[in-house]
């Protein structure tokens, strides 16, 4: 391995090491806090709160985030997976720090506040933004400002569900990392630091309690495969979804687009408050079987519409974790009409949400891959994994049939592009018509002279 080579392996492991205890930081300071003001001290536990602050919570949440976005330059605004991927794929620029630092501020205050996003997405767009600090320090060429940034966001990953593995595919797969075995050992790198100092933190367990699995006969195969073709149609009406959201909004301001998102929230909170935040205490009660048919399609419905409308009015957090809940619901309500109808069928209790949970990551991000690695490593389990493509390979391929190589990624992403190209055609006709007046103006001064 040459030097060049050395150096960049060097600072992968830098990059990982930075990414995660920004990531833990992120995740403590809201977890700290949860813990210090919700009832029973419990992390996640929004069900407890009364009832008026089940609306009130989301939409004030919003107001205030409203209100701080307004005053920020538009382009300090762009946070999140997509700001990492319009930078990295498009722009070919470093990544701007102070876009993360109101990253950490604005997805800190949507999750407290209960808006229905994850940690994860401004977990990643963390630990990518460490490549420009290094970047600057080191003085890297723009090749390597990509690679170890594509390093933060995996190891982001591997410190967030505590799989390595997963991380560098997600990489892979969404950022469209180029394999090679000088780009790849970095990352790799990187992603084993994440997962070192995240398990010295939270212990070895992931981000939810995963059950020991297992299906309960291969007559069961048929049904996975069922799910995984119910699972890919919701994942492509989530992303149809999404960009509706994303074009009906696509003039307004932050103060008037945030609060419409928390006023959505807050409603469906009322009667679903499992929807705020997070929502990995309501998947781990999924897992153990604890809710019912009906209180699981109400979960779907108002998670699925909830995040929607979030994600789609660029609510400042991610989109993977809401994507694992509503898969996990999906399979919930599989498992329970299953194991209500066929006595045959004897799967472990959350067998059946689990696999959901993982084909919906996979058909919404467009990362089949990532998220079959994601549910060995979450389980350490390989005998789930024969149903496990099944469900992933099924969602993607009806995923892709109907909405084509659109990610929910991507399609904000061209959003964005759009109302780039709108603003810089209404400058462009505001300086022609000034530029007019102007020479309106000289011909009427010249005429009168």
């Amino acid at each position: 391995m040459d030097k060049l080579s050395i150096r960049i392996v060097f600072l992968g492991a830098l990059v990982g090491l930075m990414a995660s205890v920004l990531v833990i930081l992120f995740r403590l300071s809201i977890e700290m806090l949860q813990v210090a003001w919700l009832p029973g001290g419990v992390v996640g536990n929004y069900e407890a709160l009364p009832d008026w602050l089940h609306f009130a919570l989301p939409l004030g949440g919003a107001l205030l985030l409203g209100l701080a976005f307004n005053y920020l330059p538009p382009p300090m605004r762009a946070v999140g997976v997509v700001h990492v991927l319009e930078f990295l794929r498009f722009r070919k620029q470093r990544l701007p720090f102070r876009n993360a630092l109101v990253q950490f501020a604005g997805g800190w205050l949507a999750i407290i506040s209960g808006q229905s996003v994850d940690r994860e997405g401004p977990g990643v767009h963390l630990g990518a933004a460490n490549a420009a600090l290094l970047g600057r320090r080191f003085k890297l060429q723009e090749d390597e400002d990509y690679l170890l940034a594509a390093a933060g966001g995996a190891a982001a990953i591997a410190a967030a569900y505590n799989t390595p593995l997963a991380g560098v595919i997600f990489v892979i797969e969404v950022f469209r990392l180029r394999y090679a075995i000088n780009a790849i050992v970095p990352v790799i790198v990187a992603t084993v630091m994440g997962a070192v100092i995240s398990q010295l933190v939270f212990g070895s367990n992931p981000a939810f309690d995963v059950p020991a699995l297992s299906i309960g006969s291969l007559a069961e195969l048929p049904v996975i495969a069922g799910m995984g073709l119910l699972i890919g149609l919701l994942a492509s009406l989530f992303i149809l979804m999404i960009n509706r959201i994303a074009r009906f909004t696509i003039e307004w301001q932050p103060l008037v687009m945030f609060p419409m998102a928390g006023l959505v929230t807050g409603i469906l909170a009322l009667w679903a408050p499992a929807i705020m935040g997070i929502s990995y205490d309501a998947l781990n009660r999924i897992f153990q079987q604890q809710l019912g048919f009906q209180a699981l399609a109400l979960l779907l419905f108002a998670k699925f519409v909830a995040t929607a409308v979030s994600v789609g009015a660029r609510m400042p957090g991610g989109l993977i974790g809401p994507s694992l809940m509503l898969g996990g619901a999906v399979g919930g309500i599989i498992e329970y009409l299953v194991a209500g109808q066929w006595s045959s069928f004897q799967g472990s209790a959350g067998f059946y949400a689990l696999t959901g949970m993982v084909a919906m990551m996979g058909a919404v991000l467009h990362a089949p891959l990532a998220a079959l690695v994601a549910l060995m490593e979450l389980t350490g389990n390989l005998n789930i994994i024969l149903p496990g493509m099944i469900a992933v390979v099924s969602a993607e391929v009806v995923t892709r049939s109907l909405i084509g190589d659109q990610s929910a990624f991507t399609t904000l992403l061209v959003v964005k592009h759009e109302r780039e190209a709108r603003q810089m055609a209404a400058q462009a006709q505001l300086e022609a018509e000034a530029a007019a007046r102007k020479t309106e103006t000289d011909t009427g001064e010249k005429q009168d002279g």
